[in-house]
């Protein structure tokens, strides 16, 4: 019988620690609007800290470019010699869980490594120097890493 009490309280336990931890997710972007996201990204230069793509680590693509968003969606990404010209925008994403969920969208209309950063991105977490973004791929379920970090 001790047996039998001792496992119901090991369940309910279990169930109130999962259950809390649900609701521990990061909310921080909840209630975070596009235009929010846009003066963060408009402050400055960025450089790419991490580009990984299906668990190969390839931010060395993007070492020495400084990144500039502009408020009239031009992306442009320079290395003092080499300079590329993208777009950006930020948006609800239609496809994800939660109407809440902001969309970062990149696209150069180039055939280098910088086609690699076109997707619309989820934004993972977000502060006034760092800005992490993921994107899970729909054709084979491999996950995508972005993380821009102000100069």
């Amino acid at each position: 019988m001790q047996i039998f009490q001792f496992r119901s309280i090991y369940f309910m336990l279990l169930v109130v620690i999962l259950g809390i931890s649900c609701t521990l997710d990061d909310d921080s972007l909840s209630n975070t609007t596009p235009s929010e996201v846009e003066m963060t990204v408009q402050s400055g230069t960025w450089k790419v800290t991490l580009f990984e793509e299906e668990g190969k680590n390839e931010t060395y693509y993007f070492n020495g470019f400084s990144f500039t968003f502009e408020d009239n969606g031009t992306l442009i990404a320079s290395n003092g010699s080499t300079t590329y010209e993208g777009s950006w925008s930020i948006g609800s994403g239609s496809n994800d869980d939660s109407p809440s969920d902001l969309d970062f969208n990149i696209f150069f209309p180039l055939s280098n490594e910088f086609e690699e950063l076109n997707d619309d991105w989820d934004i993972v977490s977000r502060s006034n120097t760092r800005i992490e973004l993921i994107d899970i791929s729909g054709g084979n379920g491999g996950t995508d890493y972005l993380t821009f970090e102000k100069n």
